[in-house]
């Protein structure tokens, strides 16, 4: 069989399953860290509940698959050990296939957070189709309000560990409590949790921003200013319906791009 033929005849197995998201839908992924708890608990120790050196190094992975992967994303958001992306409204890469998407933001994620980390740190993809602009804010909505359980629950169980229980009694000494009641454990022991930072409430926000920048003409040599784009972090991202209002800014600018 001439190789021609039999790559037709093979190719038809790897794609006969191919599924691609429709245009006239968004498209946001979602990585999650694969055995993270082990890893950065046990194998890197890295500081409980929550340490700013393992919150950067899921700033950079997020940067990394905003800037050097080849979509193009307009927000990206990391909270624990996991990052979302939302992508420009009329993103076409690699014909928005799924796997594609799934395979290369995973092989991205994992191979930037394991050079950061030194060792092996893997990540899972899945990419959110969603017919509507409301349906975005609705899941970085989810994710934002996903942080803020998850950091209450984990500043409440490693101060009872830091006080000597163990892994089973401080699990089951929040059993059934309430907000409110964890709020006020954490109080007795000295901990407001309104007064934490936001970034380990909230999780950290990731945006391009416009800056200028000095530069010069290149057939005239006279300096001028040229304006320039950069990826920012935002550590204190705004809560409740002020996020909703800010995460409409970007999904606005997709939307303007399709018309």
């Amino acid at each position: 069989m001439k190789f021609d033929d039999l790559d037709a005849k093979m190719r038809v197995y790897e794609t006969s399953h191919d599924h691609c998201v429709i245009p006239g839908l968004y498209m946001v992924a979602r990585l999650d860290g694969r055995s993270f708890t082990r890893l950065t608990k046990e194998v890197h120790q890295f500081e409980a509940p929550f340490d700013p050196r393992f919150r950067d190094y899921m700033l950079e992975t997020t940067e990394h698959l905003m800037r050097d992967c080849g979509f193009n994303v307009t927000y990206g958001y990391t909270e624990s050990d996991e990052i979302s992306l939302l992508f420009d409204f009329n993103e076409v890469g690699f014909q928005r296939k799924l796997r594609k998407l799934n395979s290369i933001l995973a092989g991205e994620a994992s191979a930037k957070f394991s050079l950061l980390l030194g060792s092996v740190g893997c990540f899972d993809c899945r990419i959110s189709q969603l017919p509507s602009a409301d349906l975005v804010v609705d899941y970085f909505r989810w994710r934002n309000e996903d942080a803020h359980r998850n950091a209450l629950n984990a500043h409440c169980y490693w101060m009872i560990r830091k006080q000597g229980k163990s892994v089973g009694e401080a699990t089951a000494a929040l059993v059934g409590k309430s907000v409110s009641q964890k709020n006020e454990l954490l109080f007795q022991n000295g901990i407001n949790f309104n007064d934490l930072p936001l970034w380990q409430k909230r999780g950290c926000g990731v945006y391009w921003e416009s800056f200028e920048h000095p530069a010069k003409n290149p057939l005239t040599g006279e300096e001028v200013v040229a304006r320039r784009r950069r990826l920012h972090r935002d550590l204190s991202l705004p809560m409740k319906e002020g996020y909703s209002e800010f995460l409409g800014t970007f999904i606005r600018v997709d939307r303007l791009k399709s018309v």
